[in-house]
């Protein structure tokens, strides 16, 4: 039983996927207090969950801001860096079968990656993202945990948060629908609870990430924008961003698994070289 891996090494979390026969086996993260020690975290758990040894890995695969930590063959066995924004671009088309795409990966910031036939490019980023989420949630709620700010954001609304168009403009505009949000926590209400400004937290983060999409695709023969990493399986990311799908010519996809999309690129592209 020969497979390969490929890892994405977060600062203290790390993605694992496992690909035999261009066919997924498994896929898994661990969280640790170092980059080196959550990836041997991550291939020994990985490795237990297939009943596998190292001598069943026939290469691997990093990406990730961690993988510059790692210089050495893991367990002998050869070992590949892969290009991060590559990895994004190439996870997407994988997971969607979409041959051009703008990929946005939501991670501590957020990078926006364009796939086209021809190149995988990186456009740019925000420091938009989820340690946003955390650093905001953190000084307003004293909450830093990500369970526990989802839960709280579940029962939340952002009618005591946000300022909507509605709010400022008495007739109807075409290219501005009264719901749509004039200014993020620009009607920050005394009786917000806080359900409410862990939702309007959430709510800022990816709002701007949908812009700042529509904004890198504008007059651009792209359509699809693919929505990755940790924030895109937030329950909230759907029906946020389901409202871009109505507002713009876009199409805001979220696949399944979007938070290893990055680990998934990186086996992929060792799958193709392999072929």
């Amino acid at each position: 039983m020969s497979f390969i891996l490929g890892i994405d090494v977060g600062g203290s979390t790390t993605k694992i996927v496992g690909l035999k026969d261009n066919q997924c086996i498994g896929m898994l993260q661990v969280k640790a207090s170092d980059q080196v020690t959550s990836m041997y975290g991550a291939i020994g758990n990985f490795l237990r969950q297939q009943s596998a040894s190292p001598s069943d890995v026939s290469e691997i695969y990093l990406t990730g801001v961690g993988a510059s930590f790692i210089d050495e063959q893991i367990y002998d066995i050869r070992t590949h860096k892969v290009s991060e924004f590559e990895a994004i671009g190439h996870g997407a088309v994988y997971q969607t079968n979409l041959k051009e795409a703008l990929v946005v990966s939501m991670g501590t910031g957020t990078a926006f990656v364009k796939v086209t036939a021809d190149a995988v490019s990186h456009l740019g980023g925000t420091g938009v993202g989820g340690g946003t989420v955390i650093g905001l949630s953190s000084q307003m709620l004293g909450k830093n945990d990500v369970d526990a700010i989802i839960a709280l954001a579940e029962n939340g609304t952002t009618e005591t948060i946000d300022l909507a168009v509605s709010d400022i403009i008495c007739k109807n505009i075409r290219t501005l629908p009264a719901d749509l949000t004039a200014s993020n926590f620009g009607k920050m209400k005394s009786t917000a609870s806080d359900s409410d400004i862990a939702l309007g937290i959430i709510n800022l983060v990816f709002e701007t990430v949908g812009m700042m999409s529509a904004f890198a695709l504008k007059n651009d023969s792209v359509k699809d924008v693919v929505l990755t990493g940790t924030l895109a399986t937030f329950p909230q990311a759907k029906p946020i961003f389901n409202k871009f799908n109505t507002l713009t010519d876009l199409n805001y996809i979220i696949p399944d698994n979007a938070i290893f999309t990055t680990a998934l690129g990186a086996v992929a592209l060792g799958a193709k070289s392999q072929a």
